[in-house]
């Protein structure tokens, strides 16, 4: 069993209690339908990571940068519902069976899926494709999302001490993440743009969306839905300054912070000091003029890094803020 299905398990058994004093996570939410990812497992794949026998054997993309993006589906395989499944009390995982890349460009494979709302998750720090392509079915399923889900995947070598070039490559990959991003908000009767951003993910997707911005103005913003960024692993000075370049799109972002996140903590130690945005006080965020939700009493763990997956309230928030720009 997978410490994300140890983790989901334990939040879904403890979610009934209350969080009193956390603004936006204590009232009840909502019981959703099936996501649409659990009744057709099918995730698509944009990542620019270097591609491992043609990317169709596991572990399908390295933590080498590629030349060209790829565009891929993966077919996963959802955990067992039935009554005496482990998932059943809230402890099944999710697999990836294979990856089938292709030649279409992303917005085009989204029309041919029949358009709709989509999901992007951005993973962080010490990533393999694998582990970010099971995170992004856990979130979508977790929040219960309706549309299509997609996992941008850049280039980590999943080690503890290879934080540098994990960073390097997040910044790396930001061109091509706003060329997905262009790809699909320019696609026709596509939907809006839903988009999770985890730890250094946020930095990457900050990036892109102001280059995206740049590009098309206020027009964008009608495209881009709910901009959800966990645990954002950021200067305070560097984050403050990018979102003053987005216009709107500024307004559509909800940070979840955690002054509790150890990960942050280390994180801001090796930047020389630097607060993160996601380790930061929920009233220095608030004043750069973003939603803040403050999880720091949502955690059990030593860690408390990835609460947009192992609690449900935190993914509830998620699953509000993107209700809440639903076209």
């Amino acid at each position: 069993m997978s410490r994300r299905a140890l983790l989901g398990g334990l939040a879904s058994a403890g979610s009934a209690l209350a969080l009193g004093g956390c603004a936006g996570l204590g009232a009840a939410g909502a019981r959703f339908d099936a996501s649409s990812l659990s009744v057709d497992p099918t995730l698509l794949v944009t990542t620019t990571r270097k591609p491992v026998n043609g990317g169709r054997t596991k572990p399908w993309f390295g933590p080498e940068r590629a030349t060209t993006l790829t565009v891929a589906r993966a077919k996963l395989v959802a955990p067992d519902e039935s009554r005496l499944s482990l998932a059943s009390v809230g402890l099944g995982d999710w697999r990836l069976d294979r990856v089938e890349p292709v030649s279409a460009d992303v917005g085009d494979l989204l029309t041919q899926a029949g358009g709709g709302d989509v999901l992007i998750y951005v993973h962080g720090f010490k990533q393999t494709f694998e582990t970010a392509a099971l995170d992004a079915a856990h979130l979508s399923d977790g929040i219960r999302f309706h549309g299509r889900t997609m996992v941008f995947s850049w280039p980590s070598r999943a080690g503890l001490f290879d934080y540098a070039y994990d960073r390097e490559s997040a910044m790396w990959s930001r061109d091509d993440f706003e060329r997905v991003l262009s790809s699909i908000v320019s696609a026709s009767g596509g939907g809006r743009v839903h988009i999770v951003a985890h730890s250094m993910g946020t930095m990457l997707t900050l990036e892109s969306l102001r280059q995206l911005y740049a590009r098309y103005g206020d027009t964008v913003a009608s495209k881009i839905g709910a901009i959800v960024f966990a645990a954002p692993d950021i200067d305070m000075d560097v984050f403050s300054s990018a979102i003053r370049r987005i216009g709107p799109l500024a307004g559509k972002i909800t940070v979840i912070a955690a002054t509790n996140d150890r990960a942050l903590a280390l994180s801001g130690q090796i930047a020389g000091g630097m607060t993160r945005v996601g380790a930061a006080e929920k009233t220095a965020i608030q004043q750069l003029g973003v939603r803040v939700v403050d999880a720091s009493q949502e955690g059990w763990g030593i860690i408390n890094h990835d609460l947009f997956l192992s609690n449900a309230e935190v993914q509830r928030v998620i699953r509000r803020s993107i209700d809440g720009t639903a076209a």
